[in-house]
């Protein structure tokens, strides 16, 4: 693999999962009548998460890591501007960010009141309303080198789960070479952008697992240095990276942060599938910021705005006591870990560990007879006495790996009032320039929640009413519509100066109505009319108004270029 490390989330919610509301009576609701409410899902979370806080001139970076494969083979290079302190980052603080900031697509689902129809058999006779499928919006869905010249080592230090080792100097292939003798694991590919950081007068940070560490022991880990630029060093990434990869950055601070050198990207929400909850959330947003002028390289924001939507919840637990563990015997150590909250056992259905890390670090201090798991042995310490203990070890890395980055992390929400969300995907081949970021503090807030209404009309058919007030037609039975190639995915795309109003290279507002309009026109959505309905003729018979669902017929002053399309 290459030494460049490709960071995930360590636990997607995931689009697979559905929420569905059990069937409830119909409560007035105006003219229509309507179910109990919205029904919503986040979007997926997998991708590379990184929270950044400016504070002053100073930058405080924390890195979500995962990692499957050979502890040791993993090691992972960072570019620096300048020598860091490095620090245990909080797991925790990941997760609550991801729940507390995800766009979640939803709709409220009301149908029409409609009349009572005089003839027999006629849909909706006796007056009234189906309960199956359909009336919800739940979805289907150290100074010196150590070998007489390259690099000098100028830090070196065990953090957490982590060896590190800051490099100054040399050349790209000194610094391959003092990386292939070390044990990190590198890609020769990587030379020539190392050269590029070199020459900018980078640094590096080098690292990887301490000798016997496992994969479960990976922790976030938080770099602090002096700068006033947040980045992300994607040009190094690329040589990891798969297409479409997914990057996703989180800002704490007292106003917005927008993208510096890289564009911003508004999204056509026609595009996306709400009547599926955003199901293909991942594919809109690659195909918009590959659009024209966007370029490949642009964000786009998913949250913007009060940091009290990121729980604490779990970050720090007032009855975690470290010192506690320094004198336990193995098996004590049951009762002391519920005590503190950190697992939770029960006879019917065994030994769970409460925090993300606690199970890894516990392997790292408990040593079990092989095949016996940590919840196994938990659940009867008698039945193992073979079991050794290093209490006092174990104390001291929960404090640096769990305590102290939760309280950390409950400082950092209570004192910076703003968290700012933004979510690309990215190429190897668009990965050229690292991208850097700015504050604004005179840009609206964006929303996290993007709820629809279903309306569901007397024939069956169905009405999306978008939260801009767009109006999307499906007639009964119809998915959501699959749109020609000139309907944008991008709805506008925009520079972000350090001042001053968003320098807009696009805007397809006008153009997006238009073809709507095109689209619903076709299938027989006529907003004045009865489309939809069903009527009675003359011998009272009733009938549904036969709907158009011909090809989209544009006039020349819609024709409108090819767009560049690339799959995920």
């Amino acid at each position: 693999m290459s030494f460049v490390l490709r960071t995930t989330l360590a636990a997607s919610l995931g689009l697979g999962l559905a929420l569905v509301a059990a069937p409830q009576p119909a409560q007035a609701c105006g003219g229509t009548f309507c179910d109990t409410g919205p029904q919503s899902m986040p979007v997926d979370q997998s991708g590379e998460n990184i929270l950044f806080i400016l504070d002053g001139n100073e930058v405080e970076v924390h890195i979500q890591i995962q990692y499957e494969g050979d502890p040791e083979k993993f090691a992972w290079v960072i570019p620096l501007t300048a020598v860091p302190v490095f620090s245990v980052g909080s797991e925790a603080l990941f997760q609550s960010l991801l729940n507390g900031t995800v766009p979640t697509y939803g709709f409220t689902t009301v149908r029409d009141q409609c009349p009572v129809p005089s003839a027999q058999g006629v849909p909706n006779a006796g007056g009234g309303f189906d309960d199956g499928a359909g009336l919800t919006g739940a979805a289907g869905t150290d100074g010196g080198d150590e070998g007489g010249g390259g690099p000098s080592i100028v830090l070196r230090e065990t953090v957490g789960a982590y060896e590190i080792v800051v490099l100054e100097g040399g050349t790209a292939v000194e610094v391959i070479e003092w990386l292939d003798a070390n044990g990190y694991q590198q890609d020769p590919e990587a030379e020539p952008i190392l050269e590029e950081y070199l020459q900018e007068g980078h640094l590096f940070g080098a690292i990887k697992l301490t000798g016997g560490a496992g994969v479960d022991q990976i922790h976030p880990i938080t770099l602090r240095y002096r700068s006033t630029e947040p980045c992300v060093p994607l040009r190094l990434t690329r040589i990891a990276a798969v297409e479409d990869m997914e990057i996703r950055t989180f800002f704490l601070g007292n106003e917005r942060m927008v993208p510096s050198n890289y564009r911003h990207v508004l999204v056509n929400p026609v595009k996306i599938d709400w009547s599926q909850l955003a199901d293909n959330y991942k594919e809109i947003i690659t195909l918009a910021v590959d659009a024209e002028h966007a370029d490949g390289r642009a964000f786009v924001t998913e949250y913007a705005g009060p940091s009290d939507v990121v729980s604490p919840a779990g970050l720090h637990g007032a009855t975690w006591s470290p010192e506690t563990f320094s004198a336990l015997t193995p098996a004590q150590l049951p009762n002391a870990l519920e005590i503190q909250d950190l697992a939770y056992c029960d006879e019917w259905s065994g030994c769970q560990l409460l925090h993300p890390l606690i199970g890894g670090l516990l392997g790292e201090f408990l040593t079990l007879p092989a095949g016996v798991t940590i919840e196994t042995f938990l659940e009867d310490p008698s039945l193992y006495p073979e079991a050794t203990w290093d209490g006092a070890g174990f104390a001291s890395a929960f404090a640096e790996r769990i305590v102290e980055p939760g309280q950390h992390a409950e400082q950092l929400l209570q004192r910076w009032p703003y968290v700012t969300r933004m979510y690309t995907t990215i190429s190897p081949h668009e990965m050229t320039a690292d991208p850097i970021f700015h504050a604004r503090d005179d840009l609206d807030d964006v929303p996290n929640v993007r709820q629809a209404t279903q309306r569901i009309l007397c024939s069956n058919d169905r009405v999306f009413i978008l939260p801009d007030g767009r109006e999307v037609f499906l007639p009964m039975g119809a998915s959501w519509p699959e749109f020609p190639n000139e309907m944008p995915y991008e709805e506008e795309v925009s520079e972000m100066p350090i001042a001053g109003a968003p320098m807009v290279l696009a805007n397809r507002t006008a153009e997006i109505d238009e073809l709507l309009t095109a689209y619903n026109a076709s299938v027989g959505w006529d907003t004045q009319g009865c489309t939809g309905c069903t009527v009675e003729d003359e011998d009272g018979h009733g009938g549904r108004w036969a709907l158009g669902l011909g090809v989209l017929v544009l006039g020349a002053g819609l024709a409108r270029r090819r767009r560049k399309t690339q799959g995920t």
